[in-house]
């Protein structure tokens, strides 16, 4: 997260989808939520809303720290919002969560 808000793409994305990888292997289904949750504000801040809407798309309806509160008002997700992805992510937010 720190090299995407400094500005380096490549770096903060490579070690981003390197820290999901990571946590899948060791199969621990909550870290890798935080993971996922934070590789898609890494593609947010980066420019790259394609990346963080199919991260947000695949964790959505998991019982995580994503909330509807969040997705609308934080500003990490600013870069997202107006997109047709994110806006429909946020409404889907809104439904109760699948237990797991």
């Amino acid at each position: 997260m720190a090299d995407a808000y400094l500005g380096r793409k490549e770096e903060a994305l490579r070690e981003g989808r390197r820290a999901v990888e990571l946590i899948r292997a060791e199969k621990d289904v909550m870290e890798e939520i935080v993971r996922v949750t934070n590789l898609a504000m890494i593609a947010a801040w980066v420019g790259d809303k394609d990346l963080a809407c199919e991260q947000l798309e695949s964790i959505i309806r998991l019982r995580s720290v994503l909330s509807y509160g969040g997705l609308k008002l934080f500003p990490w997700w600013d870069p997202l919002r107006g997109d047709p992805r994110f806006e429909k992510i946020v409404e889907e937010s809104k439904q109760p969560v699948a237990l797991r």
